[in-house]
């Protein structure tokens, strides 16, 4: 059946898609049956054949292809192609081929997003990442020549210097090449760019943001073609590039490595591709784990942590993720090992036992202890012998542990993931059965009241375990079997003491429930809240029921015996009765017979009993009995046992709910509401039985069954035999019988006796309902009523006719009941419903209940989808913990098969019947009502329900869409609870928000109406309307105005069904075109509406505040925006209000990009454009690998460039605007605009273009508007909108509005206020750009008339520059040359480059004012050689100049142009300053200042007078700016890095002796050098720096050698890997410097040692260790002149010798190598050595102690009690290890 349905829906769903594309509707036919496929996947999987899962695919591809597609029909498109496309391993190479320009054509969009930019589309929420997303599905499936294809398209994009084109380019890349071809196709895949990509990654290495782009190419290239790519001559640079990529904090200065971080994932899923072939990889991951793994110790606190712990985990899930891939049964086309390199056991044994300790690690880390935990449990996957025996260890050792309770805890949320492992037999394991009993009684005291995570955990762990076992004594079995092993024979023998645990654990409960009820105790007080006795309450109940489920006949009378006993005359308050109701609930699910027997007419007759001898009438009793309301609350448990099992006491239940159900006390009514739930529910509902794992009998022998032997197995889904309740006709009779004997009694009390009862009756009899209604309305058909269809103009259905018929017998049921109960209760209580809000509205309890029940007569079918939610993460969480993920889905274990198939049973009752009928919509009307209730608590509670009602059938808005409209515009004040009640309607919750669903007529009505309303005298609702209007732009997407299609997807849409009849399609067009003019009606009704409340005198600011917002969300492209609205914004761009203002420069800036005139293209190749420039075509060479400087893109650059003097040679002149034009290779065809375009002329304009011309002609409107922005904002900063739309006004309308401008902008320039002089430069700033950009298309004459005007005002303004405004200057010229080729720009260029040679020495910020503005030079890079070479020429004589201002500019703009100096790695960079030749000079130079520096006291003291050196002064300017520039270099540049810096090098530790007096300029130094050494070196560079570092330390100053020995630990860190072939040089010059005879050169040289230890570089040697013993046994004293002296270089000797031993001992901070106890030992022998090495040893020792307290009670196994009781002596703490 279940077959058939899906197929129906499945032909019903591909029908309507067909019909939304062949009819031309997207809306609502796309949305809706695309919705409904996709819960179709969710509910049936791919239950369609593979032809027509390609049809889909293809359908939804075609409709991507439409240009005038919506952004919000391409998501939908995007999110259904991401699905569809999850399971790659369905559809081969074969089967489908998707053309990758489809979607190139939507990245572009995404990533240029100029429309976006003039707010012109509102984008769905995050449609960036649907589109890679989907792209990352797409690509497997591009054709062949696909990747060479996208390289040629995507390579003339590149180029590193401009870092924003790169990350596009890179960005687009990484989505877009296939990286996962067969390996016969990888020629015309990955190796057409990996070496050249890698070469750039190599090349590049200053942290770019596109480097993690390329980052995550490398990671999936590696994961797909595992085996077909040796990685081993790269290792080095990736693995110093992943160490650097973790951004960790190194020396003292604690700087990270890197500033943008590595992304973890990635990471892992690199490292893990490349593992194979008994490659180097594992060993280099070693290395790096060993760097790395004081960073691992919770003590080392920081956000680096996260990364560090997330590292182990991701590396074991994709090492998981890799061995399911390789080892599948039938092994997936997307994922192919090359044969050597699949996984060996042996690199299994090697990776855990890499990983396992940094995860061990990881447990204690509080705030990482669930990722630690998922580590272990996928490390025990693989080696289970590895990780379950040591994590079991310490958990047992943590038990007693009081200092740290906390690694109780931990460790026992890690073996809580393990469980499975621990439980299961498998070939290389079982020993962990063996720790089960001896576990479950060790942990037992960790059910603790005074900790409840402790507590919780604890009964996590035993609700695990009891998941995967069977309780039963098969100590028997060793007897009986002799097929044995030892460790099945110890895990038998275990077994007997499971009645021994089961005793102790129920024992424990029982106390903590006496605990839990008496009325003073601290752990009452503790656990004050409800929330965590529901969790114990869950926990508890899911233990006894699997313990039950799985146990022996035996264990189960001893439960039964204790739980009887204990609730035996027990009366149990209301704080513990769910807890006692959970271990009722157990039973009674497992063994019904049996509990029904012993406890339900014990049950009955004590109700009964208490009922009958009491004194009073308890029906009327408010205050009610305890002991009655105990037994009701134990009844409503009972009753939930197995339908059948309840039939023998039918009587007996009908008798007791007789007696009591009209009982008013609201706890035992409420008790008997659920009891009468339950019984219900028990007896109609489908639900799964057979919960125990096993179908063999448990109480046979062990002959042919040995229980343990099935602990944790797997089960195989299509072998499982699942047993359902499936009610029998006794069954169903009982509920019929049961509902129609006590549901009419109650409707009949509330109708006959409403104005007679009380209200605690009526709230009584309406709970009772609303059980009955709840318990059976699963069986009870829905309600026959007209379907309503005309809420959306579609000639598309909106509704399925294919329903659900889940359970399948509800059909016939009707005649058992009198009637359909759901239309009974909506009429009735209905009815009801309307008298209580008429006669007794101040009831809010009983309105609620009642509303209740009437909205579960529409849309109750028998389960909440809260608790299918709740079942969902319940079975997500057993499927987390119990997985193998190895074997993947065939690996599940019993409990989690069952929990699954009953989570699809609901998930089908939950999809049933969402077609609105005429009953539904009177339900929501009815809700309508009561969400405007006067009584705010009725009011949140319908809307509640409304809100679910409103989302749960499509389209059901249209219903109240006009009532709310009319109550909103009312100006009638008496209706303000109504009033709010809309709003809040229309505020919706997460799930519904009315004012941005996709009807204009909807927005129409509304959005004017929130306008009106959002004045209003009540603050809580004007914080609700302001909340509503940033709700709205917030969630605003643009909604299309026309829909139309092609020819591509209409065959693909017929492809999927079939063609459409003739008049079909003609119905169809009728209803498209029809639905296209009621949008474009009420588009320009809404924005005519908003214009008059804009122009309506009578409006506030606020209102219209709210009305230029919503304005500003309604601009788009596809209709011409009505002349008012042009009109109105014009108006607003003068207005006082700041917001109103800003809102109408956007829709300013927008209209006129609307108006702008096309641009026409050529295309040419670049021969055709050479000849043009009359450059030869043999000078073009393949420039494939030659990115940067050839002689094929000189034209570009500005070098020697002249502008024409013809107008016709300027049009035709190819101008290239973006900077990566040209750099690293050529388009095949150049395309580009020709250099004019057309503009309006005054008398032929449109309409809608004169409005604003005429406004901007007006000198008085630009008069008030340059008075206007100059307060337009509030931190004053240069507003890129506005340039926008100057930028757009000049376009449009040339030299219109020049003289009018340039007059206002020397009033702006020329103000005298200061509170305006910032504002005023400012708005003059943006101005000007925006005339300069916008005159980017003008001719000739047109721009020499120009800059003939704005020459001589930029003069006066670059004469005027101060600290206000100067920055804006920079903005103004930034803006207006970025993205423009500078050749086009040569006026402005010509500008900038004079203000250098404009000599000033009187006002010095002036002169470093006009270098700011040269900076904005920067935009253009490359481009401008010649420039930059004048820049330096100037740049180089003003190093030392007296101004800080002056030398801080040139600083900034020499680091600049040397970023351009950048070499990629097979490229030239020839034209532009060379770096190192200006090192060089500066080197010279620099050498001199030192000497004279050192040599002249910089301040000469004459008497009182105080004289400053001018000679002194200037050398130390000079060396105060190379460290400046020095540190600039590594922040603007990509490659800061070059033999030039290098030589630097020894000036900069030389300098060490200058700065010791002045802390900042120390520090600066410090952070130069630490630069270098942070820095990613090749193996070139290093070897040139290491030479520089051996000869700074044989020079004289001790300065220089101790900052370069300090220097090499971060050096070596940094670049670990490249490092290692330089390891015994670094280690010997560090050796040379222990033994220096300046002790704080020695004492930097032991921490660099230590360090080159501790991070793995080299290794702790004998040699080394017994070296460093023999010298610091060197006796100091010797005999002179007949005296014992001590000779202080045996002194330095002995010293140094102690200060390595200290390195050794200090290399190992968290735990203890087996050579460090005897190191300690030679220490503490010294410890009464000359103070010199006291001091060292005593703050060695003292380190030591510190990083070892924490886990000492480890530590100290390590050592004998000899070297402890030494250690104690020495240490000033005697007591401190004890």
């Amino acid at each position: 059946m279940i077959k058939q349905q899906a197929s129906a829906l499945f032909e019903e769903i591909r029908e309507n898609l067909s019909r939304t594309i062949q009819v031309g509707e997207f809306y609502p036919g796309l949305q809706l049956w695309s919705s409904k496929l996709k819960r179709f996947v969710l509910l049936y999987g791919l239950f369609f054949t593979k032809i027509d899962h390609i049809k889909l695919i293809q359908y939804y591809l075609s409709i991507l292809s439409i240009t005038e597609l919506s952004c919000i029909d391409a998501s939908i498109c995007f999110e259904m192609l991401t699905g569809l496309l999850q399971k790659a391993r369905l559809i081969n190479r074969n089967d489908l081929t998707i053309d990758w320009q489809i979607l190139y054509r939507w990245a572009k969009f995404s990533v240029k997003g100029h429309d976006s930019t003039y707010a012109l589309v509102i984008l769905p929420k995050d449609f960036d990442l649907m589109i890679f997303r989907c792209l990352r599905y797409c690509s497997p499936y591009f054709s062949e020549m696909a990747t060479q294809e996208i390289l040629d398209e995507i390579r003339p994009q590149l180029c590193p210097i401009d870092s924003w084109s790169m990350y596009n380019a890179m960005k687009i890349l990484e989505g877009f090449l296939p990286i996962n071809l067969p390996p016969s196709l990888h020629n015309q895949g990955f190796k057409l760019w990996l070496s050249e990509f890698f070469g750039i990654w190599e090349s590049v290495y200053n942290d770019t943001a596109w480097e993690m782009r390329l980052l995550e190419l490398f990671a999936r290239l590696a994961w797909y073609n595992i085996g077909y790519i040796d990685w081993e001559p790269w290792l080095p640079q990736i693995f110093t590039r992943f160490l650097r990529g973790f951004s960790l904090p190194i020396g003292t200065l604690q700087i990270s490595t890197s500033k943008h971080i590595y992304s973890v994932p990635y990471i892992s899923r690199w490292i893990i591709g490349m593992i194979g072939n008994g490659n180097s990889c594992l060993k280099y991951l070693q290395d790096l784990f060993i760097a790395i793994k004081s960073f691992y110790y919770p003590s080392n606190t920081g956000k680096f942590q996260k990364r560090l712990v997330d590292f182990v985990l991701n590396m074991t899930r994709h090492f998981i993720d890799r061995i399911h891939l390789e080892r599948k049964t039938c092994p997936v086309w997307f994922f192919e090992v090359h044969e050597s390199y699949r996984l060996t056991e042996q690199d299994i044994t090697d990776f855990v036992d890499c990983i396992k300790e940094y995860a061990f690690i990881s447990i204690f880390n509080k705030d990482y202890t669930k990722e630690a935990a998922e580590t272990c449990q996928y490390l025990a996957m693989l080696r289970p012998e590895s990780i379950v025996s040591p994590i079991v260890d310490k958990l047992l050792l943590s038990i007693n542990n009081l200092i740290e309770a906390h690694r109780f805890t931990s460790l026992m949320h890690c073996l809580k993931r393990m469980t499975r492992q621990l439980v299961r037999q498998t070939s290389s394991y079982s020993q962990g059965q063996t720790y089960i009993i001896p576990l479950l009684m060790s942990v037992l005291p960790g059910i603790d009241l005074n900790d409840f995570e402790k507590t919780s955990v604890t009964l996590d762990f035993f609700d695990a375990i009891f998941m995967l076992i069977s309780c039963v004594d098969c100590s028997s079995a060793i007897d009986v079997r002799h097929d044995l092993n030892e460790i099945e024979k110890e895990v038998c023998l275990s077994t007997a003491k499971f009645e021994d645990f089961i005793t102790k654990f129920l024992d424990r409960i029982f106390q903590m429930i006496n605990i839990l009820s008496t009325d003073f105790s601290d752990a009452v007080n503790i656990n004050e809240k409800h929330t965590d006795h529901d969790n114990l309450q869950v926990k508890l109940t899911s233990i006894m029921t699997n313990i039950l489920q799985q146990c022996s006949s035996n264990i189960f009378r001893m439960i039964k015996k204790k739980i009887t006993n204990f609730i035996a005359g027990s009366i149990f308050l209301p704080k513990v009765r769910q807890l006692v109701a959970g271990l009722v609930r157990a039973i009674v699910k497992c063994y019904p017979i049996e509990i029904l027997e012993t406890l339900l007419p014990q049950t009955c007759e004590s109700i009964e009993m208490i009922l009958h001898k009491s004194e009073i009438t308890l029906l009327n009793d408010h205050d009610g009995d305890l002991e009655l309301t105990w037994y009701l609350f134990l009844l409503a448990e009972l009753v939930q046992a197995r339908g059948d099992t309840l039939l023998i006491y039918q009587q007996m239940i009908k008798s007791v709910f007789h007696l009591c159900i009209r009982i008013l006390h609201k706890d035992s009514y409420e008790a008997i509401g659920r009891a009468i739930k339950n019984l219900l529910q028990s007896l109609l509902n489908v639900y799964p039985m057979n919960y125990r794992f096993t179908g063999e009998n448990l109480e046979e022998s062990f002959v042919d069954f040995l229980p343990i032997r099935t602990w944790g197995q797997n089960v195989d889904f299509d072998q499982i035999q699942v047993q359902y309740h499936i009610p029998n006709i006794d069954e169903i009779d009982f509920a019929c019988d049961f509902v129609n004997t006590f549901l009419y009694s109650e409707l009949t009390l509330l109708k006959e006796n409403f104005s007679n009862i009380s209200k605690y009756e009526r709230r009584r009899s309406l709970t009772i309902i609303s059980s009955i209604a709840i318990g059976c309305f699963r069986i009870v058909s829905r309600i026959e009523s007209k379907e309503i269809s005309d809420l959306v103009l579609s000639a598309v259905p909106c509704n399925s006719q294919s329903q659900s018929l889940y359970p399948i017998y509800y059909k016939q049921l009707n005649s058992k009941f009198r009637e359909n109960l759901r239309m009974r209760l909506l009429l009735d209580i209905g009815k009801l419903l309307d008298m209580l809000i008429e006669n007794q509205s101040d009831d809010v309890v009983s309105i609620k209940k009642a509303l209740t029940i009437c909205v579960h007569s529409s849309k109750y079918y028998g389960i909440f989808s809260t608790d299918v939610s709740q079942m969902r993460k319940d079975v997500q969480s057993m499927r987390t913990l119990f997985r193998n993920e190895i074997i993947g889905e065939r690996d599940n274990p019993h409990c989690l098969i069952i929990n699954q198939i009953a989570l699809q049973i609901e998930e089908f009752e939950l999809n049933n019947f969402q077609i609105l009928t005429e009953i539904d919509r009177q339900v929501e009307l009815k809700l309508f009502d009561l969400s405007i209730n006067r009584y705010s608590e009725i009011r949140r509670f319908a809307q509640d329900q409304l809100f679910f009602f409103l989302n749960h059938y499509f389209s059901s808005f249209e219903i109240i869409v006009d009532r709310i409209a009319d109550l909103v515009n009312t100006q009638d004040d008496i209706n303000d609870n109504q009033i709010k009640g809309c709003l809040y309607i229309l505020f919706g919750d997460k799930n519904f928000f009315l004012p941005t669903k996709r009807s204009w007529t909807m927005m129409k009505k509304l959005w004017p109406s929130i306008v009106h309303r959002s004045h209003t005298k009540k603050i809580s609702l004007q914080r609700l309307i302001q909340e509503m209007k940033k709700k709205i732009e917030k969630e605003f997407v643009t909604i299309p105005l026309i829909d139309d299609t092609n020819q591509i997807s209409r065959h693909a849409a017929t492809t999927l069904w079939r063609s459409l009849e003739p008049n079909e399609i003609e119905i169809g067009i009728q209803f498209h075109e029809k639905r296209h003019e009621m949008n474009i009606q009420s588009y320009n009704h809404l924005i005519d509406t908003l214009c008059s409340l804009l122009n309506d005198e009578t409006l506030i600011w606020g209102q219209k505040k709210m009305a230029m917002s919503f304005l500003c969300l309604l601009l788009q492209k596809q209709v011409s925006i009505p002349s008012l609205c042009i009109e109105t914004c014009l108006n607003f761009l003068i207005h006082d209000n700041i917001e109103l203002r800003k809102y109408a420069v956007k829709a300013i800036a927008a209209f006129c990009r609307l108006q702008k005139s096309p641009r026409i293209y050529v295309e040419k190749s670049l021969d055709e454009i050479l000849n043009c420039n009359n450059q030869s075509s043999t000078s073009i060479i393949n420039d494939r690998f030659q990115p940067g400087d050839r002689d094929n893109n000189l034209w570009l650059t500005y070098n020697d460039y002249k502008p024409p003097k013809l107008q016709t040679e300027w049009e035709e002149t190819c101008f290239l605007d973006k900077v990566s034009h040209g750099y690293y290779q050529w388009q095949k065809m150049i395309k580009y605009p020709i250099n004019k375009r057309e503009r309006y002329i005054h008398d032929q304009m449109p309409k809608h273009a004169s409005i604003i011309f005429d406004h901007f002609l007006d000198k008085s409107f630009l008069t008030k508007l340059t008075k206007v922005i100059i307060f337009d904002e509030r931190e004053i900063e240069f507003n890129r909108i506005r340039f926008l739309m100057y930028k757009s006004l000049f376009r449009n309308f040339g030299l219109a509005f020049v003289d009018n401008f340039i007059e206002q902008l020397y009033v702006l320039i020329h103000e005298s206020i200061q509170e305006k002089y910032e504002g005023s430069h400012r708005a003059a700033a943006e101005i000007v750009a925006g005339m300069i950009r916008g005159s980017k298309y003008w001719t000739l004459e047109m721009l020499d008339e120009l800059w003939q005007k704005l020459t001589p005002f930029l003069i006066e303004v670059s004469n005027n520059l101060t600290q206000e405004n100067y920055l804006h200057w920079g903005a103004c010229f930034r803006y207006c040359l970025n993205d423009t080729d500078p050749r086009r720009m040569s006026r402005p260029i010509h500008f900038i480059y004079t203000l250098i040679n404009h000599q000033t020495t009187s006002y010095t910020f002036n002169e470093a004012s006009r270098w700011y503005l040269v900076q904005s030079l920067r935009v253009l890079q490359w481009r401008i050689p010649s420039i930059w070479y004048s820049i330096h020429e100037h740049a180089k004589e003003l190093l030392d100049h007296s101004s800080k201002w002056i030398r801080e500019r040139i600083v900034v703009i020499l680091a600049i142009s040397f970023g351009i100096d950048l070499k990629l790695f097979n490229g030239k960079s020839t034209r532009h300053p060379n770096t190192d030749q200006f090192i060089d000079m500066l080197r010279e130079r620099l050498r001199q200042a030192i000497d004279i520096y050192e040599s002249k006291p910089l301040v000469n003291l004459s008497g009182s007078n105080v004289e400053l050196d001018v000679e002194a002064r200037q050398a130390l300017n000079l060396i105060e700016t190379v460290i400046d520039l020095h540190s600039n270099l590594f922040v603007r540049s990509h490659q800061p890095i070059t033999e030039g810096i290098i030589r630097l090098f020894p000036y900069l530790c030389e300098m060490q002796s200058i700065v010791t007096n002045d802390a900042g300029f120390k520090k600066r130094l410090e952070i130069a050098r630490t630069s270098i050494g942070m820095a990613y070196l090749n193996a070139h560079l290093l070897e040139i720096l290491i030479q520089q570092l051996e000869y700074v330390c044989t020079t004289v100053k001790w300065h220089a050698r101790l900052a370069t020995i300090e220097f090499v630990q971060n050096l070596v860190f940094c670049n670990l890997f490249n490092a290692r072939c330089h390891a015994k040089r670094l280690h010997e010059l560090v050796c040379k410097c222990l033994f220096d005879e300046q002790l704080e050169v020695r004492l930097i040289a032991s921490t660099t040692l230590s360090g080159f230890y501790q991070c793995g570089y080299i290794p702790v040697t004998e040699d080394d260790l017994k070296y460093f013993i023999s010298m610091s046994k060197i006796d100091y004293f010797t005999i002179m002149n007949g005296k014992k002296v001590m000779s202080t270089k045996d002194i330095v000797k002995r010293h140094s010798g102690i200060l390595g031993l200290c390195a050794i001992v200090l290399a190992s901070p968290y735990d203890v190598p087996s050579y460090v106890p005897n190191a300690l030992m030679i220490l503490c022998e010294h410890s009464h050595d000359p103070p010199l090495i006291q001091k060292s040893i005593k703050e060695c020792l003292s380190e030591f102690r510190r990083t070892h307290y924490d886990s000492w009670h480890e530590h100290r196994a390590k050592f004998n009690d000899d070297q402890l009781e030494i250690l104690a002596d020495v240490l000033i703490s005697h007591t401190y290890y004890t």
